[in-house]
């Protein structure tokens, strides 16, 4: 942990915790029913039509729900401090916190897949800031980042 980190965390305690520590075991989150804050520090990748609106639109992957679960998982384990907070494997949602460099911020990431067909499945990528009214596009950086990550990944999944 950095100086400025640890200086932080006398008033924002989860920044001087490691990993995934410091905040509370992350439940199940209905991806349905997202109520995202008025505050631009949230960032929202989800299919055409969702309520809320995406800030970027995912598309349909081609290949089945179990195969997409497990590429999130490795795009976010190939993520610089990038941590596994909590996985729901039956239900294909996973939970992650990302920290800054510096101040060991902690973000928030949420993944859910969902069957779209036979061989088909979509995502929902939600990702927002624990600290702070804004992220300065941080959050929409990292959803743009895992996005196209996931989708070379998938691409390699599916020629094989």
């Amino acid at each position: 942990m950095t100086p400025l980190a640890w200086l932080i965390a006398l008033v924002l305690p989860a920044c001087g915790a490691s990993g995934a520590g410091g905040l509370p075991a992350p439940r199940l989150l209905d991806m349905n029913h997202i109520q995202r804050p008025a505050s631009p520090n949230t960032a929202l990748a989800a299919p055409a039509g969702t309520d809320p609106g995406a800030d970027i639109v995912t598309p349909v992957f081609p290949v089945p729900p179990s195969h997409l679960y497990e590429a999130v998982l490795a795009v976010a384990a190939a993520q610089p401090r990038t941590f596994l907070a909590a996985a729901y494997p039956a239900e294909r949602q996973a939970h992650f916190v990302a920290r800054s460099a510096i101040f060991n911020f902690p973000d928030l990431i949420t993944a859910q897949i969902a069957e779209a067909g036979r061989e088909a499945s979509t995502l929902v990528l939600y990702s927002r800031s624990v600290y702070g009214y804004s992220d300065l596009g941080a959050n929409r950086q990292r959803v743009s980042t895992w996005l196209a990550a996931i989708e070379t990944n998938t691409n390699q999944t599916g020629e094989r």
